[in-house]
Parts: structure tokens; C-alpha cells; sequence
């Protein structure tokens, strides 16, 4: 009798065992678990270091009038009065910034010239 309770009890204990390390959630569920947390907790970090930024950001415009006007420079495009504005254009690498060539200009100009001026040219 005693045989067959020891022998139940560890069918229980491996069975529990088994629903411990493989079961819902067990061992598996949990290391699954702390994953997530930790990639969370990373981008928690990266979001806390932006937010900084930001609040920093408003601090400054709240407070400084540099901050402003080089905002206002840089996102709007604006000016002081009196300043003289320069916009460098930089052409793309595949486009040529030569003129025409003259091969495509020259059929233009000879289809404007009247053909009767040119008989009348030819002739003494």
C-alpha cells in the first residue's frame, strides 16, 4: 500500500513539474515575458531621452528669443528686414546644368526664316 501512494505521489511531483516548466505559465511564459519587459524598458529609455529633448526644446522657446529666430530661419524661411536672402541651388547629379546644344536651336531658327527671302537672295 505504501508502494502504490509513494508511486502516485511521484506521478503528481513529475506532473506538476511538467506543468511548471512547459505548462501556461510556467517557466517558458515567464522567460517570454521578461523579453518583452526588457524591450520595453529599452524603448521606454529611448522615448524618456526624447521627450527630455523636447521639453528642453520648449523650455528654450518659451524663454529665449535665439531659440526663435533660429527656428523661424530654419523651418520658415524667414528673414530680418534688411538682410539680403541667398539661395544656393545644387543641381541633381544625372541633370546637366549646360545650356541647349545648338544642333536643337538651329531648326528653329532656319524654319523662321521665309523661303521667299531666300529666292530673293540667290538671284541677280
Amino acid at each position: 500500500m505504501l508502494r502504490w501512494i509513494a508511486l502516485i505521489l511521484i506521478a503528481l511531483l513529475i506532473g506538476l513539474q511538467i506543468k511548471l516548466w512547459v505548462g501556461d505559465g510556467g517557466m517558458r511564459d515567464l522567460r517570454a515575458i521578461r523579453a518583452r519587459v526588457s524591450g520595453q524598458q529599452a524603448e521606454n529609455a529611448k522615448l524618456k531621452q526624447r521627450n527630455d529633448a523636447l521639453h528642453a526644446d520648449v523650455e528654450d522657446l518659451k524663454h529665449g528669443q535665439d531659440a526663435v529666430e533660429s527656428r523661424a530661419r530654419s523651418q520658415l524661411g524667414l528673414i530680418k528686414p534688411g538682410e539680403v536672402f541667398y539661395q544656393v541651388v545644387n543641381t541633381p547629379v544625372g541633370a546637366s546644368s549646360a545650356l541647349p546644344p545648338a544642333a536643337t536651336a538651329a531648326p528653329a531658327a532656319t524654319a523662321a526664316v521665309p523661303p521667299a527671302s531666300a529666292a530673293s537672295t540667290s538671284g541677280p
